[in-house]
């Protein structure tokens, strides 16, 4: 059977259809900011930036670039009416207290059971910046990761347990990839969306954990 990838643009609005109006979110560095581009006019959503930003926009148009306004990936932002800018250590105080709904991240692994590795792959020569990964994975009250399904390599991204070093254990809510939508729940990994032409069975080969099937039970 044939199949079509999702592009990261493709994963950042399927993600945004999940983000409920009047929520509080943190978008991680990469993939995750794109969601912004995608929250529906009709909505209320407070996008939250560790480096110190509450109800922050979309990026500005060319030429109207703020250089006190970007988020924590050093991108350009806007803010919303009603935004606010404030010390890092009071944005911290927000991650760590449970007062973010959901945070969004990227991963190099997910483990089965919700454990996540997104900062260090264990490479001797990488340059250790957890940043605050760590914070935001205890302290949303949800955690959505975006992902490839696989490496530029073909290795697996969700495995049974984590070799990478840990990010945070057990924190994982539901996982989006270029080819499915995952629940990480006590029963194990739900899907419960695939892309069109993609079977289980070849889901199933690609990852590197078992997965539950709960679109055809």
């Amino acid at each position: 059977m044939s199949y079509q990838k999702l592009s990261r643009d493709q994963i950042a609005e399927r993600v945004a259809q999940d983000i409920p109006d009047g929520a509080y979110v943190n978008l991680g560095i990469g993939l995750p900011t794109k969601i912004s581009n995608y929250l529906p006019a009709d909505k209320d959503v407070f996008l939250h930036s560790e480096n110190g930003l509450l109800a922050f926009g979309p990026p500005p148009a060319k030429g109207e670039e703020d250089p006190e306004l970007i988020n924590a990936g050093k991108e350009y932002v806007t803010m919303l009416t009603g935004g606010s800018f404030f010390h890092h250590g009071d944005s911290f105080a927000m991650m760590r207290g449970g007062h973010l709904d959901i945070a969004v991240l990227g991963a190099f692994q997910v483990a089965a059971n919700g454990d996540l590795a997104n900062w260090h792959t264990g490479a001797a020569d990488a340059i250790p910046a957890v940043g605050g990964a760590m914070d935001l994975a205890v302290g949303a009250k949800k955690v959505f990761i975006t992902t490839d399904h696989n490496t530029k390599q073909g290795e697996p991204k969700i495995v049974e347990a984590l070799s990478y070093p840990a990010t945070g254990l057990k924190c994982v809510d539901r996982i989006y990839t270029d080819l499915c939508v995952i629940d990480v729940t006590a029963d194990g990994l739900k899907v419960i969306e695939k892309v069109d032409g993609l079977s289980f069975e070849e889901l199933q080969a690609l990852t590197g954990a078992k997965l539950i099937d709960a679109i055809d039970p």
